[in-house]
């Protein structure tokens, strides 16, 4: 999966409008930003487009690992406890009320997007987290989540209803998700946050492996299940949520990454899954971004689509099979 990471990567930045050679590559790396359009197209757009793409994707896939380990449900995802949908609160009251002129200041920026989505990320983490200390099963908390979610949701129609189509089309496209206008500084951050919830579930091995066989389990062999849930929720959150603003709402990854890793590893292990979907994250999020390009063509697809095309069937299969179960 190494390998097939690095040769994805690769492929990732010499396929696309205008193909590339894998030694016309190795000129403009050693040549860096000599100012030619071939060093601008690697260095501006696709390099940082690829790197993008390995973030999101492993973060998506721990974030979905986290919370399926957390809900013993292999139908858990980032969306869950309503952290995705309250991003996009965030953007949709930016939207439309920057395009009404309530907000004044970086008129539908890239930025304020983006400032705006974490902001709405944040609100429902501290809503979720103040519900879960009243909270003290897992069952309850993952309602709590879809509740939120579908307030949010709810509220999200109701701007786009008293909103101009203009400020709604602008809103929609940000809802299709793109790597592409991911800037190094906005990928700076992504990576730091990816980054430090990787090395914090490293951490959480253990624990994670307790609470695969029940909370009562986990409490004899020491581990605080309250403590070790809202540090998952919050790992989970900050993913999700530097994730969906500056890339949008990417559907179907946290959910089947982690689904694949058990079914390909057989193993319910921590230690073998955790570096697994990062792995698989990585590998998956390259490939649905090569095919989003369409290589040879200028079209490029909406990148949350290509990802609900290997997704969704995941989950079907999922469904299927627990209930082959049963």
């Amino acid at each position: 999966m190494s390998i097939a990471l690095i040769l994805l990567f690769i492929a990732d930045i010499t396929l696309g409008s205008v193909s590339i050679s894998l030694s016309k590559l190795m000129e403009i790396f050693k040549s860096g930003r000599d100012g030619s359009p071939l060093a601008y197209i690697i260095w501006d757009i696709r390099l940082p487009k690829a790197i993008a793409a390995i973030m999101v994707g492993s973060g998506l896939s721990i974030s979905g690992l986290l919370l399926q380990s957390l809900f013993r449900n292999p139908l858990a995802g980032p969306s869950v406890l309503g952290i995705s949908s309250g991003a996009s609160l965030g953007v949709a009251t930016y939207v439309m009320a920057g395009g009404m002129g309530v907000i004044s200041f970086g008129l539908l920026s890239s930025g304020g997007i983006a400032l705006f989505s974490i902001l709405g990320s944040l609100l429902v983490l501290l809503a979720v987290m103040s519900v879960s200390l009243r909270v003290n099963d897992t069952v309850s908390l993952l309602i709590v989540g879809i509740m939120f979610g579908s307030i949010t949701g709810a509220l999200v129609s109701v701007l786009q209803y008293f909103s101009s189509a203009d400020l709604v089309q602008h809103f929609i496209i940000w809802t299709f998700g793109s790597l592409s206008s991911i800037t190094w500084n906005e990928l700076g951050l992504i990576s730091i946050v990816v980054l430090a919830s990787s090395f914090g579930t490293l951490l959480l091995i253990k624990p994670l492996n307790a609470l695969l066989l029940s909370d009562d389990y986990a409490k004899s062999m020491g581990v605080s299940v309250k403590k070790t849930r809202n540090v998952i929720i919050i790992i989970s959150s900050l993913i999700a949520g530097v994730v969906t603003a500056f890339a949008g709402p990417i559907v179907f990854v946290g959910v089947a990454v982690p689904h694949l890793s058990r079914n390909l590893f057989s193993s319910s292990d921590h230690r073998v899954l955790v570096p697994a979907v990062l792995l698989i994250g990585s590998i998956l999020m390259l490939v649905c971004d090569i095919i989003s390009q369409l290589p040879g063509t200028t079209t490029v697809l909406p990148i949350n689509s290509v990802t609900a095309l290997f997704g969704a069937p995941v989950v079907i299969w999922i469904i299927l099979q627990n209930r082959k179960k049963i």
